[in-house]
């Protein structure tokens, strides 16, 4: 069914319009949205992988989220920028500028629904700037609207006790966690047999980069075949599943703060960006 990972009751495309309309307290309530990517991780694992722990870690804390806090998830966006996988097959890759304009665009249509509270809850680490783009824009555009775009497994968690200092330190894409939490989610995608290690070599300066991570841009292919930068060889089921509770315990208590917070209302001046020019513009009621 449509809601994947989440518990029925708390998607939003399930209910009827005039449902929404009366729902109590819509501008308390807290709409997450998941934002993945459909792009290759390696031969170990499915491209999906974005996109189904964005969805999976949400719909595990949903589950586990007091009744009487109010709030809904939207089915996860698919495909996001992920023009550095673009050269090994799989790779389903969006514009910056396709992608900005598609989550200012759901983003208003939150707004329009009543809502005042949104996360863009993002499982994609080529991806972070244009999500905080929108959802500045969005702040511009509507004075009461909080939206929040926040790594999904930037909260706090347990996967640090698992993983080598080399991982911690140059590990990218498709590494020991990834594959830890997609065995934990989805097991009968991963081909563990497959699994290899693959690390760029350390950025040669240290003023720019003291964990040796890449200070330049960079695509997959630069670091050799395969797509993996990490060691994903010692990743297991119940390593996943300890990770997966602690993002969810850590997201049930990010979404309840963010339910009873009150945070700062724009009123007066208000701002709008021109619609042909492109510049901002005060206007006063």
């Amino acid at each position: 069914m449509l809601h994947g990972y989440f518990p029925p009751h708390r998607f939003l495309p399930y209910l009827a319009w005039t449902e929404i309309t009366a729902l109590p307290d819509r501008e308390n309530t807290v709409i997450v949205l998941p934002v993945g990517a459909t792009e290759q991780h390696g031969p170990h694992l499915p491209c999906s992988v974005d996109t189904v722990i964005a969805a999976g870690v949400i719909g595990k804390a949903f589950e586990r989220l007091p009744a009487e806090i109010r709030a809904f998830g939207l089915p996860p966006i698919t495909y996001g920028k992920s023009e550095e996988h673009l050269h090994f097959a799989g790779t389903m890759t969006l514009t910056g500028t396709t992608l900005l304009s598609t989550m200012i665009e759901l983003g208003e249509s939150v707004y329009r629904s009543g809502f005042r509270k949104l996360v863009f809850a993002n499982g994609h680490g080529g991806q972070p700037q244009v999500l905080e783009m929108a959802a500045r824009e969005l702040r511009l555009r509507h004075g009461d609207f909080v939206v929040v775009p926040y790594g999904v497994s930037r909260v706090p968690n347990v996967s640090g006790k698992f993983i080598s200092d080399q991982e911690r330190k140059l590990s990218m894409h498709a590494g020991h966690s990834e594959t830890a939490l997609m065995l934990a989610l989805a097991p009968d995608t991963v081909h563990m047999e497959r699994a290899a290690a693959y690390f760029p070599p350390p950025f040669p300066s240290k003023t720019l980069s003291a964990d040796g991570r890449p200070a330049c841009a960079w695509v997959a292919r630069d670091f050799g075949p395969s797509g993996v930068i990490g060691d994903p060889t010692e990743a297991t089921r119940e390593q996943g599943e300890a990770i997966l509770d602690s993002l969810a315990d850590s997201w049930v208590q990010a979404i309840t703060e963010l339910y009873t917070m009150r945070w700062v209302v724009r009123e007066e001046p208000t701002w709008e960006r021109g619609h042909h020019t492109g510049h901002i513009q005060q206007t006063l009621d």
